[in-house]
């Protein structure tokens, strides 16, 4: 279906790469991405590198296709963290939340393929030097954990495709065909799904996350923590409302493991902040993660199709 430098790097059929969240992005999801022919994720930002470990086990049961792990510098601060992530096998890893000069050369020398998570061109550039094979370019409208001065992947894609020659996978706001067509008309390969993910069937967080991310408007979104870093955004509830214009570090938050476990797998919305982008208010359902990726990449080169058929490179006369 597709061919480029992305899938080739990869091993995959389909560009689409699954967002590695805390405590979601684990063997059920990730298998389910996987299988589907697209590129699954198990994550390091929980810290619980045991349960991780565990997590890639039941990878290998679940799944014969390539998948991925993320090193979420920021989160995990064992100076092993290299050698853990080579001794598990696998051949991708996403690197975020940090300095590309701190693992890139250890992880190529490893024989692994290495793509950053980069939020502005200072960053893309940072993580050419330091010889990453790949970057994901990752705009401010995303879920989760941001530069405070977020950028709009409108901009920021074709401004990184413009200065740079590796393959990008663009994130933040791709959620169906239309999009990732758009992606690859701004000089990505490939796309990063981190919402559209956590609403999947497969996604193990409580169904009322799912059914909140259903529900949200385009406007149910907010940025927390621009006045300290590191920004994030959140679905909008009446907790996360409270904290929106807090001069504290909100980062605390996060070090209630009972609460968030209570949000994440209870269903309470208020215990915690549950991380969202603003494509939440183009999500309308809960679909199975093989509908959302097949989908997305028929849609996707139909689109192409079509777009190549009425406005051709040479125009008539």
């Amino acid at each position: 279906m597709f061919r480029n430098r992305v899938t080739a790097l990869l091993g995959v059929e389909i560009p689409i790469v699954q967002a590695p969240m805390g405590w979601i992005a684990r063997a059920q999801l990730a298998s389910a991405v996987s299988n589907a022919g697209a590129m699954g994720i198990i994550e390091t930002s929980s810290g619980e590198l045991d349960a991780v470990k565990d997590e890639i086990r039941k990878m290998r049961d679940l799944t014969d296709k390539p998948f991925g792990v993320n090193i979420a510098q920021a989160f995990v601060r064992d100076p092993k963290i290299v050698d853990f992530v080579v001794e598990q096998g696998v051949r991708f890893v996403t690197t975020s939340a940090g300095s590309p000069t701190k693992y890139t050369s250890q992880l190529k020398a490893a024989g692994l393929t290495v793509f950053h998570v980069v939020p502005n061109l200072h960053g893309a550039l940072k993580a050419i030097d330091a010889g990453v094979d790949g970057l994901v370019v990752e705009g401010g409208e995303g879920g989760g954990f941001k530069n405070p001065r977020d950028v709009a992947t409108m901009v920021l894609l074709p401004l990184v495709a413009s200065k740079v020659s590796v393959p990008i996978l663009a994130a933040g706001g791709f959620v169906d065909g239309a999009t990732m067509a758009a992606a690859f008309a701004l000089g990505a390969e490939g796309i990063q799904m981190g919402t559209r993910m956590v609403s999947a069937l497969e996604s193990p967080v409580h169904d009322n996350w799912k059914q909140a991310v259903v529900r949200a408007a385009e406007t149910d979104t907010v940025f927390l923590n621009r006045r300290v870093g590191p920004g994030l955004r959140a679905l909008r509830t009446k907790h996360t409302e409270s904290l929106e214009d807090a001069t504290h570090n909100v980062m605390a938050e996060f070090g209630d493991r009972a609460k968030l476990m209570s949000l994440y797998f209870g269903g309470d919305l208020e215990a915690s902040i549950a991380l969202s982008g603003q494509v939440a208010g183009r999500i309308d359902a809960v679909r199975p993660v093989r509908e959302i990726v097949r989908e997305c990449a028929t849609e996707c080169l139909a689109i192409l199709a079509r777009l190549a058929k009425r406005y051709p490179e040479t125009p008539p006369g």
